[in-house]
């Protein structure tokens, strides 16, 4: 099991490309950004904290592909990544290429953590009928994988749809890059992970080992082999004991929590888990 790490950046928290740096050299195996493309003033949909409000740092949030891109061109062994990106927020052709070119530049290290989104009012500015966003997250990932994995690349669906093309750079990973499901466990989000991803990312572990089972019972059902299945619980906050559970379920991986702070705030927190780090990153 590895131990990596998320900062929810911004604007004004410690910059990306410096604390990317610093990660790599305290031995951390990955880090994780977020995306929000904005946010709509209004409330309609309560905040994922249960708070009234939204912390400032949703308003703040950069491009991460962007950072990401960044953030290579500083380090050389890290996986960078999203956690989460909002691929339906997207144009699925211009989309890939980015994150194929991210891929490209980094030598294989981007990995594609996604999800369905929360924030209804965000994903209806972007044209998206809230109920069926989980289509339309299929759809945009099975046709860049398309154009990933392919010399010339077609897709025809409901809500993409393109003619044979060509589309270079490919990424180093294929057929497409690691690519990570976030969301509440049951049966379709494990049928949605089984189908295009490569593992899931829980947000806490109660209930992760009966969880597991399932997604072992929708993975084997594609026909694919199951120890080849990354699971990465996020935004955790460690301690010893809760490590070794995650590692004892399966899990191949854990990212940490850091604040969304300048670097005087962030930096004694990244610290205090090279411990962990140390551990488990061997």
């Amino acid at each position: 099991m590895k131990i990596g790490v998320t900062l929810h950046c911004t604007d004004d928290s410690m910059d990306v490309v410096e604390f990317a740096r610093e990660a790599e050299a305290r031995g951390f195996y990955s880090l994780y950004i977020p995306e929000h493309t904005h946010i709509p003033t209004s409330r309609r949909t309560p905040a994922p904290s249960g708070t009234p409000e939204l912390g400032r740092e949703y308003y703040r949030t950069p491009d991460p592909y962007v950072m990401c891109g960044a953030a290579a061109a500083v380090t050389s062994k890290i996986l960078l990544g999203t956690g989460i990106a909002l691929v339906a927020q997207h144009h699925p052709i211009a989309l890939a290429k980015t994150i194929a070119t991210v891929d490209w530049t980094s030598g294989g290290r981007f990995v594609l953590g996604i999800g369905f989104g929360w924030n209804h009012e965000e994903m209806e500015n972007h044209g998206i009928e809230v109920a069926r966003r989980r289509d339309v997250v299929r759809e945009v990932m099975l046709s860049m994988t398309e154009l990933w994995s392919n010399e010339i690349a077609e897709f025809h669906g409901e809500f993409v749809d393109f003619t044979p093309s060509f589309q270079w750079p490919k990424p180093v990973q294929q057929p497409r890059v690691r690519t990570l499901l976030g969301g509440a466990p049951g049966p379709k989000m494990f049928a949605h992970i089984a189908e295009y991803c490569d593992g899931w990312i829980p947000i806490g572990g109660a209930g992760l080992r009966a969880a597991l089972t399932d997604l072992r019972a929708a993975w084997e059902a594609r026909g694919r082999d199951f120890s080849t299945a990354h699971i990465v619980p996020f935004g955790v906050l460690p301690d010893a004991g809760k490590l070794e559970y995650y590692a004892a379920s399966g899990c191949t991986e854990v990212v940490l929590r850091v604040p969304s702070a300048p670097r005087d705030e962030v930096m004694p927190v990244l610290d205090e888990f090279v411990e962990f780090s140390d551990v488990w990153n061997k």
